[in-house]
């Protein structure tokens, strides 16, 4: 392949722009927000399932307490008529007035027993309540950071996004000073060598691979036509000569 020794210097500068390109798409992907952002999102999900779980716990003490509280007023209700019989006078018989008054003595205890359920149910929810208000102190918190996380990220892709733009569009200007042919050859080694298609040959050594070329391999560059574009022998990539690349 033939390419004017100043088009194939043109490479260069390309290859810079694009190593520019590829270092702000690094950036771009590996923002310390991202992970950051993954973490609290992470959180975030934790946190909406506890709070599910801690405001199923309060409905459910919500029906036990119900459920408690009915049992105490079905009790009270039984004394109550109980009491009425006993103050009546209705009731005349003594086994039946000592009966009657066990039974009174037994509900009284009953209710006594089912209060005490009634109260420990409370604290219970008292606790719930507890807990999904401070869950949800954390996610409020954990949204705030979370929001200004994205903030951040979003005003550093700005930045980079902006740089990136300035880089391609000089990108565009060097490329259109490289012949097709040539630029070809550039992006499909770029794409095999890890974004690195052309090298500087600087004092007998690639700065693609950083390894010395021998002696016949530099010879033969040496005995090439300037015009001529080379590759180096061991990585394979577009050598591009200047003064001091030692031949």
């Amino acid at each position: 392949m033939k390419a004017a020794p100043d088009a194939q210097k043109r490479l260069i500068d390309l290859q810079e722009l694009d190593s520019s390109l590829d270092r702000l798409a690094h950036r771009r992907r590996s923002l310390p927000e991202l992970a950051e952002i993954e973490r609290l999102e992470a959180r975030l999900a934790e946190l909406r399932d506890a709070i599910v779980a801690a405001e199923t716990e309060v409905g459910d003490l919500d029906r036990e307490q119900r459920k408690a509280e009915q049992d105490v007023d079905q009790v009270r209700a039984r004394a109550e008529r109980d009491r009425k019989r006993l103050d009546s006078g209705q009731v005349t018989s003594a086994k039946d007035l000592s009966g009657l008054q066990t039974e009174i003595e037994s509900l009284a205890r009953r209710q006594s027993d089912l209060e005490e359920v009634v109260l420990e149910v409370m604290e219970r929810r008292e606790e719930a309540d507890g807990r999904v208000g401070a869950l949800r102190a954390d996610l409020a918190k954990a949204e705030e950071e979370l929001a200004a996380l994205r903030t951040r990220r979003d005003e550093a892709r700005q930045g980079i996004d902006a740089e990136a733009g300035m880089t391609t569009t000089a990108r565009a200007g060097v490329a259109g000073d490289v012949p097709d042919d040539l630029l070809a050859l550039y992006e499909k080694l770029r794409g095999q060598f890890g974004g690195v298609g052309a090298a500087v040959l600087y004092r007998g050594a690639c700065q693609g691979c950083h390894l010395a070329l021998n002696t016949v391999d530099l010879n033969r560059i040496r005995a090439a036509a300037d015009d001529e574009v080379v590759r180096c022998e061991e990585c394979r990539r577009i050598l591009v000569r200047t003064a001091e690349s030692g031949l």
